[in-house]
């Protein structure tokens, strides 16, 4: 017969082993920006090595996806490809964690025609080019650097009526690999992921011609007590986390 006070330490194990593996068991659901789709997979498989944490992934515009956040959609963290999205959420009570800047996007001009981008405005100008895929500006951060970029460039007004808008970079992707346009404005990820088999031709923008894109993340009012949003929000801060984006061609801090 078990003696009392060993059956009160037995139990103590018990629970101490019950909350154990329901800590190691958290999963996050982490809403992404469409441009961190590729690199997504490298950072979610080295979160899940170090942590034994998984992650849910949401992809989409940020707009939209901060948008549905605005609604009660159940995500833990935001991951944007700008800063205003996140502020505002911040600034309107939705995180719980001061927004920090993860990584800096590289705007690029690319096709799957083997094209000259030596002088790109006059190239986008030309019956070369039927149609060009930019994000939507209005809710894509790489959609409106590449409208500020035209803009200064002087050609935006004149290449209006040949752009395609996506609402996402997802979509502005599938868009130049696709050939449904003869060159697109994306993010220098989409050539640097392996997983892409499509030959591109690229040109990188000159990062003075745009604001720069700086990528920001917040821990949502959803998280809770959810640690595991805690623990993702520091390891995309970390060495092995700048080290997997910049091989996605991202600046980092």
């Amino acid at each position: 017969m078990i003696k009392q006070p060993v059956k009160a330490f037995l139990l103590i194990l018990m629970i101490t082993a019950f909350s154990i593996s329901i800590a190691q068991g958290q999963e996050i659901t982490v809403a992404i920006a469409a441009n961190m789709q590729p690199v997504m997979k490298d950072l979610k498989a080295d979160f899940k090595t170090r942590t034994q944490k998984d992650i849910k992934v949401i992809s989409g515009s940020s707009g939209n996806l901060a948008t549905q956040i605005r609604h009660g959609a159940p995500y833990d963290v935001f991951l944007s490809a700008d800063t205003s999205f996140p502020q505002a959420l911040q600034k309107d009570g939705f995180t719980v964690k001061k927004m920090a800047v993860y990584a800096r996007g590289v705007l690029i001009l690319c096709s799957i025609q083997n094209l000259n981008f030596t002088n790109w405005d006059k190239l986008l100008l030309s019956g070369a080019i039927q149609k060009t895929a930019i994000g939507n500006p209005a809710i894509a951060p790489y959609g409106k650097a590449a409208q500020q970029l035209l803009t200064k460039a002087g050609i935006y007004s004149a290449l209006k009526q040949k752009l395609v808008f996506g609402e996402s970079i997802t979509q502005v992707n599938t868009y130049i690999t696709t050939g449904v346009v003869q060159a697109g404005f994306t993010t220098l990820s989409l050539i640097k992921d392996a997983n892409n088999k499509v030959p591109l031709s690229y040109k990188v923008m000159n990062p003075k011609d745009y604001a720069p894109i700086e990528q920001a993340m917040v821990i949502l009012k959803h998280a809770g007590k959810n640690t595991a949003a805690e623990q993702f929000y520091r390891y995309m801060l970390s060495a092995p986390a700048k080290n997997i984006l910049k091989t996605y061609g991202y600046n980092t801090l």
